[in-house]
């Protein structure tokens, strides 16, 4: 964690536990996180759980996981605490009801007790006379027993704001410069329950934990006026405004967990998706990629170095269309770019779920997942991917399953190359020497020199026919690792039973 300077900026993210965390909680994260890094301030982590009946109990555990994942990590927030405790508004409900005492006293907050159906009557006529929807202020200046004489009463009162006629609608953006929004209406500030609504808690809590930047999604422009107006109401220092830009899918419409699985932010990562390569997609999604050295467009970065480039001034204000192609991309570079012991670690959870290998490894499996990972790790774009890949290593060799793609694949003479390469492969030596005794003479170099002697030369068939058969056969697969390196690892008796399997099914 950096330390704070006396200037020191204080950024935070406030997702809501209704659900699993939207990968929007990811994206604003990674922005307020990389200025206040590169700034040397504070970035916290606040839970907004107000709204009771979409609260679910197991989706603040998801924000900190997936982030955690992410290595968005926080300086202050609800499991780590701080000096402005709590981080969830449902525990600091004595905190807000000051403030609206405050805005009723002085007449720019008052109670409603329209009931639900007369406010869907209300907006219903608005939008069928083509008037502008909102509030229309029919319990202001009313006491309880006054507007108990109408029609539409509800026992339990909201308090809604008092937004003047000459509210203003302009503000600075550090994104976007200038931004008019329109006029809002009398907004709900405290609800019939007792919670605040976001409004008021969002202005309250920011003040009350020195909060100095806001980065919000762009949706909450609209939103921003009231939310300068109570700040002035309240005698408080608004903070500086960044509007991000909205996540997009392909049809420009907004990303949402009900129509896109990308939306969630835990999908990433049951896909096999590495954390490094989501961060490293979401930055490029609003903000240009860095310059090389000839001024070629870099894309490929590292948290650190999007941090100590950063400006707001660079953010992309148009919404950026997520493109899981450009992500996919992303992640088989990442993967490339991982030391081997690494990626095979990473896989493992991977390869467990698939039943590949079992929770816990012995100590032979983890060796064999090693040299495979070698030979795996430019063939994946996902890690996923790898269960397919690996698995043939992994199972006896009579319980190989020949894919159908593969074996389509067969040709007529498949039968003869099978037979050719037992034969081959039969005669090379597998006795073992070296100082340690840890070189064998069964490795990739002598299988393959065996195999395109026999097949190649004796037989006459093209190199890009002559293996099909034998990769069929090892793998099951039409597309394998490298071929002589998965016999290398196999060994020379599972090879052999392989071939042999495949030979005497195919002359049955």
């Amino acid at each position: 964690m950096s330390e704070q300077t006396p200037t020191a900026p204080r950024l935070r993210v406030a997702p809501s536990p209704t659900g699993d965390p939207h990968v929007g909680t990811a994206y604003m994260s990674l922005f307020n996180l990389a200025f206040a890094r590169q700034q040397g301030g504070r970035f916290v982590l606040r839970i907004e759980d107000t709204d009771r009946a979409r609260f679910r109990e197991d989706s603040e555990r998801q924000v900190f996981d997936t982030l955690h994942w992410l290595g968005l990590q926080w300086d202050e927030g609800p499991d780590v605490g701080g000096a402005y405790a709590p981080y969830r508004q449902s525990e600091r409900l004595d905190t807000y009801r000051p403030y609206v005492e405050g805005l009723l006293a002085e007449g720019k907050a008052y109670h409603c007790w329209c009931s639900t159906e007369r406010l869907a009557t209300m907006r219903e006529i608005q939008q069928k006379s083509k008037q502008p929807t909102g509030y229309d202020r029919l319990c202001h200046g009313k006491t309880r027993e006054e507007r108990a004489q109408l029609p539409g009463f509800s026992e339990t009162p909201v308090v809604r704001m008092l937004v003047p006629e000459d509210v203003e609608l302009h503000f600075e953006d550090l994104i976007r410069g200038r931004v008019s929004a329109p006029r809002p209406d009398d907004q709900v500030i405290l609800k019939a329950d007792g919670f605040p609504t976001y409004h008021l808690a969002v202005v309250v809590d920011d003040h009350e934990m020195g909060i100095t930047h806001v980065v919000r999604g762009e949706e909450w422009i609209s939103s921003t006026p009231k939310h300068i107006l109570l700040y002035r109401w309240l005698g408080l220092e608004p903070p500086k405004w960044a509007h991000m830009p909205l996540l997009r899918n392909t049809d420009k419409s907004k990303i949402s967990k009900r129509k896109n699985p990308a939306a969630r932010l835990t999908w990433f990562r049951e896909e096999g998706y590495l954390p490094e390569a989501l961060v490293n997609f979401l930055a490029l999604l609003a903000y240009p990629p860095k310059e090389g050295e000839s001024g070629e467009d870099v894309e490929v970065f590292t948290f650190e170095e999007f941090s100590a480039d950063f400006d707001w001034r660079k953010v992309n204000p148009v919404g950026p269309i997520f493109d899981l192609k450009k992500l996919e991309w992303l992640n088989g570079v990442h993967i490339r770019q991982l030391p081997v012991e690494e990626l095979a670690s990473r896989l493992l959870p991977y390869l467990e779920r698939a039943g590949v290998l079992p929770a816990e490894p012995s100590l032979g499996q983890l060796a064999r997942l090693a040299k495979v990972t070698e030979l795996i790790q430019t063939r994946m774009a996902l890690l996923t991917e790898a269960a397919a890949l690996v698995g043939p290593f992994y199972v006896g060799d009579d319980e190989v399953v020949v894919a159908d793609d593969a074996r389509a694949q067969l040709k007529d003479d498949a039968g003869a190359v099978l037979t050719a390469a037992v034969e081959a492969l039969t005669a090379v030596d597998e006795s073992r020497g070296g100082v340690l005794g840890d070189e064998s003479a069964w490795n990739a170099a002598a299988i393959e020199a065996a195999l395109r002697s026999a097949i190649v030369e004796g037989m006459g068939i093209k190199p890009k026919f002559a293996f099909g058969p034998l990769r069929a056969a090892v793998s099951g697969q039409r597309i394998s690792p490298p071929l002589f390196e998965s016999m290398e690892i196999l060994g020379k008796a599972s090879t052999l039973a392989r071939l042999t399997r495949l030979r005497d099914e195919l002359a049955a």
